[in-house]
């Protein structure tokens, strides 16, 4: 990879974050901090700059979910993986709905985690298969319980830039859109970030949600 890519660690078992630390430098990737403490982790990340922070649902000292907004606090635009034991429905829509990018369980192989490392500093939503579908479908039960119905004030977004919506809207990867649409990966990432800006969102689960609430799904 032509710059390295900024990764914090965030697991209170110093084995597991040594070696998940270890794995992501043999891959190319620039540790710049690993800790097992939630708040430590904020005042840290705050320094370090991380570009994506490998973070652990459950922590001694405060929940991962409190560590996700203090990180969107002092370092906006930083992209949270989570690594978790936990498949549990409420760990991952609560960690989904503070603004984690993806959520990977521990049970995934080295492999599959290099790639979600990857696709999540690429701003691509990456889960653990089978939870994508409980992410989307709370989504579409949100919108259905919580209508916000359409945004008045909403910036016209391109005929491209729609259809791209439409199919993050259906939780394909950048990769899938971008063969669906016999476009580059970087031009489906061009578009959903053009999109991002456009509607002032910051991630692709909050743009995620917009899409089914205006329906695009």
């Amino acid at each position: 990879m032509s710059a390295a890519i900024r990764v914090m660690v965030v697991d209170d078992h110093p084995m597991w974050r040594e070696g998940v630390s270890r794995d992501l430098t043999a891959a190319g990737y620039d540790v710049v901090a690993a800790t097992g403490e939630g708040r430590q982790a904020v005042r840290i990340a705050a320094a370090a700059r991380p570009d994506v922070v490998i973070l652990d649902l459950q922590l001694p000292d405060v929940s991962g979910v409190e560590v996700i907004n203090g990180l969107q606090t002092e370092v906006p635009g930083v992209r949270v993986l989570m690594l978790s034991a936990s498949g549990e429905q409420q760990d991952v829509l609560d960690a989904m709905k503070a603004g984690a990018t993806g959520y990977l369980l521990k049970s995934a192989g080295l492999p599959d985690f290099l790639d979600a490392v990857s696709r999540t500093a690429a701003g691509d939503t990456v889960f653990t298969p089978g939870l994508a579908g409980l992410v989307l479908g709370e989504f579409r039960r949100l919108a259905v319980t919580e209508p916000t119905g359409p945004r008045a004030d909403a910036p016209k977004l391109t005929e491209r830039e729609t259809e791209v919506l439409r199919l993050v809207a259906k939780g394909l990867s950048y990769r899938q859109i971008a063969e669906r649409l016999v476009l580059s990966h970087r031009t489906v990432q061009n578009h959903v970030q053009n999109t991002l800006g456009k509607l002032q969102l910051h991630n692709r689960v909050e743009l995620t949600r917009y899409a089914i609430e205006q329906g695009l799904d």
